[in-house]
């Protein structure tokens, strides 16, 4: 790490003020800080200083997704192989790399779109690059089907970073969650990509592996089954391990409990939140399920679509989730509760949990303000002071 750090004390000069290249001092910035821990100190004040910054949680919460990102790789494969029957010859390797393959060009444009606005937002403003968006960059291709064209990717990236994060005030002041506004945007603006049984398996050869699927194929997810009263063709066992069609992240419950396990473990991911959203989708599922309103098993809502995912990686953001205690049980069973009415009453959007995660984030700032009105009433009365 040293002889990093004196590549670039050789190179400050050139991007302090008056430098040759002052004008690029915000890209110095970022990189310096992505590389080494950042070397300044607050000069006046109390401060609390702490061993993490928002960059090593960041760059912990893409290490969590790993799993998740790594399974999806190879169930693209897998998918393809097996819809064109030719999954019993084909090595682990050819399958994994064939999905690498499919998956790798959509991180590249998610991250080249949102790093690029970023950059550019920042030095245009004069300001430091935030990290915010190592994370939604990875999230995002993760939560979309593995047939979405690229050029919409992008679309959908300049979109959340512009539009839900930097008119906001950037990283630390966005209301909603980028990569929620990402699939949101994706979903109203361009459904046919989004939904059908098209979208899940990718139809391509790539560099010779895989196999170019028929016209007629089709591949539902077990969730767009049951929305139209079919009952899935997917065990139990896939389900859960998931060998299902589904968004690149979100099918392996397995590869995701891995990664929910390492955040709590780090204490990056509020367990409140988490368990509180996967109480209240059990307690609407079982509603709905003893009053005859739903067939689906209630625990299949956790094993099915992106609930896990949401769950997980997406509503216990610390940014757009609540921040007192109470406030992220209630914010938690409202998304899970939410996703879940989605599901079973909206033939029309059968996954339901991005869009609950988003009301959620809408309503996050209230229910804080709620709870802490509370806390300071009761204060009062306890002080007798009215």
């Amino acid at each position: 790490m040293s002889a990093i750090r004196k590549i670039f004390d050789k190179m400050r000069p050139s991007f302090e003020e008056g430098g040759k290249l002052h004008m690029l001092k915000s890209y110095f910035d970022g990189f310096e800080t992505f590389a080494l821990v950042p070397n300044d100190t607050s000069k006046s004040g109390v401060n609390i200083h702490d061993a993490i910054d928002s960059k090593r949680i960041m760059s912990m919460v893409v290490i969590a997704l790993m799993p998740a990102m790594l399974f999806g790789m190879y169930n693209i494969g897998y998918q393809n192989y097996l819809a064109a029957g030719t999954l019993a010859t084909a090595s682990f390797w050819e399958v994994f790399f064939y999905g690498f393959l499919a998956v790798l060009p959509k991180i590249i444009v998610s991250y080249v779109v949102g790093l690029g606005i970023e950059f550019a937002w920042a030095q245009w403003k004069g300001e430091e690059i935030q990290e915010g968006y190592l994370v939604s960059g990875i999230i995002i291709p993760l939560i979309i089907p593995i047939g979405c064209p690229l050029w919409m990717l992008a679309l959908a990236c300049a979109f959340s970073v512009i539009l839900c994060k930097e008119i906001f005030g950037g990283t630390g002041m966005n209301l909603f969650n980028p990569a929620i506004a990402a699939r949101m945007f994706l979903f109203f603006a361009y459904p046919s990509k989004m939904t059908g049984d098209q979208v899940w398996v990718a139809q391509d050869s790539i560099f010779g592996l895989g196999n170019t699927l028929p016209d007629t194929f089709t591949a539902a997810t077990p969730l767009g089954q049951i929305a139209q009263g079919i009952n899935p063709d997917a065990s139990i066992c896939n389900m859960i391990c998931g060998f299902i069609p589904g968004s690149i992240g979100e099918t392996s419950i397995i590869a995701i409990a891995l990664g929910g396990c390492m955040l709590l473990y780090m204490g990056i991911a509020s367990w409140r939140t988490m368990l509180s959203v996967f109480v209240g989708g059990a307690v609407l599922a079982c509603i709905f399920e003893q009053t005859g309103l739903s067939d689906m098993v209630w625990w299949h809502h956790f094993i099915l679509g992106g609930f896990a995912f949401g769950a997980v990686f997406m509503a216990t953001d610390p940014v757009t989730s609540c921040r007192t205690k109470t406030g992220q049980f209630i914010y938690g069973f409202i998304i899970g509760a939410m996703a879940v009415i989605i599901r079973v009453r909206n033939a029309g959007y059968p996954e339901g949990m991005m869009l609950a995660i988003f009301f959620g984030n809408m309503i996050a700032p209230m229910i804080d303000h709620f709870v802490v009105e509370h806390n300071i009433n009761k204060r009062l009365k306890r002080g007798g002071t009215k």
